[in-house]
């Protein structure tokens, strides 16, 4: 596959210390200076949280939600706040309530929070932790496979508001990340598979052969490729929009299904549809679009068919409202040179490679796998 503008292979994973430590744990650096910090990968790993709390912490505050699979010991005295479950309650409203609870257990800025749970518990511990008092320490520990090569990792914080997901946030990087692999064993076939709906696009962004990779030390692989973009680009200010491969038209069927759409099964579906995009734009030919029906649909067993009754011209204003559009419609596409941000792209041709993907489902050309 063409690797584009990234690093590929031992490059990038030696670069960030992607090494193994005792047992079967993988050690992943992200390097950002002074804010550097490891990721931890491996089943058991959630009790090396103690050693990722900043030394002086007093008191920690851990958010998580029900049913999440293990409890955690950050070392020091804790109070847990629970929050709901959904994307309804990734939102401004629990911001304010895990603050008002931060305050009133006296946490200060010489405190930390915890995030224990999936990429929303994440999202949501991470922007609370970034707002109360401008700023306290946020280790997270993550237990699903989606958090692990995204959401827990890279610093990028936020919720969602009704013109759109994760339109309110910051970046704030976390003191240390935990991906303890024990919870992949109790998560449905429909978690794991939000999380291959990711995975699937680092397939396009490296030369890599994920697949050949066991699980360890595929999902420390993801990681290390988000770290080298991460390091080179924080604030997505270039090469990290990189990262959103797939996700234009993931956040348009998010919204226009109102979240009937889990996010992995959106991005594996928006995958498809950006492959589309760039043959109807002449940056890719037909056998690099069947390259990804390889990959996502038949390697990942996930769904590449659009959801039917949808309007096109509606999916078309929700992408135009993207938060990295940066001259007219933005999209991350592949191309001869690799996957690259490409602005400016024409309306037509956006709605034109809508109607070639529902045609091609209509002509077998999508691989379906209905989520349990």
């Amino acid at each position: 596959m063409n690797s584009g503008p990234m690093n590929s292979g031992a490059d990038s994973t030696s670069a960030h210390g992607f090494s193994p430590i005792s047992g079967s744990a993988i050690r992943v650096g992200v390097d950002l200076g002074d804010r550097s910090y490891d990721v931890l990968v491996g089943n058991g790993v959630r009790h090396e949280l103690a050693a990722m709390i900043p030394t002086g912490v007093r008191r920690v505050a851990v958010v998580t939600q029900q049913g999440i699979p293990f409890t955690v010991d950050p070392g020091v005295p804790f109070e847990l706040f629970t929050i709901g479950s959904g994307e309804d309650h990734k939102s401004l409203t629990t911001i304010g309530e895990l603050c008002s609870g931060f305050a009133r257990m006296g946490l200060n800025r010489a405190d930390a929070v915890v995030g224990v749970g999936g990429g929303m518990v994440t999202d949501v511990a991470g922007f609370a932790a970034a707002s109360y008092h401008r700023g306290v320490p946020v280790v997270h520990v993550s237990t699903t496979l989606l958090g692990m090569i995204d959401a827990a990792v890279g610093g990028k914080t936020g919720v969602n508001i009704a013109e759109g997901k994760n339109l309110v946030g910051a970046y704030w990087q976390p003191s240390g990340v935990i991906c303890d692999l024990d919870a992949l064993s109790a998560l449905p076939l429909r978690e794991l598979r939000c999380g291959r709906g990711e995975m699937a696009k680092y397939h396009f962004l490296t030369g890599d052969d994920l697949l050949a990779m066991d699980e360890p030390e595929r999902i420390a692989r993801c990681i290390a490729i988000k770290a080298d973009v991460v390091g080179s680009d924080e604030r997505e200010s270039g090469r990290r929009a990189l990262l959103n491969y797939g996700h234009t038209l993931a956040h348009a069927l998010e919204i226009a299904t109102h979240y009937d759409i889990a996010h992995g099964e959106a991005v594996a579906i928006g995958l498809i549809y950006a492959a589309h995009l760039a043959r109807e734009l002449g940056r890719i030919d037909d056998a690099r679009v069947d390259d990804h029906y390889r990959v996502v649909g038949r390697a990942y067993e996930l769904d590449t068919s659009l959801p039917t009754g949808l309007d096109h011209h509606q999916l078309l204003m929700s992408m135009g409202r993207d938060k990295k559009a940066l001259d007219g419609l933005t999209f991350v596409l592949d191309g001869p040179d690799g996957v690259e941000v490409v602005v400016g792209v024409p309306a037509d041709a956006v709605l034109r490679a809508l109607e070639s993907m529902s045609a091609a489902q209509g002509q077998g050309g999508a691989v379906t796998c209905m989520p349990d």
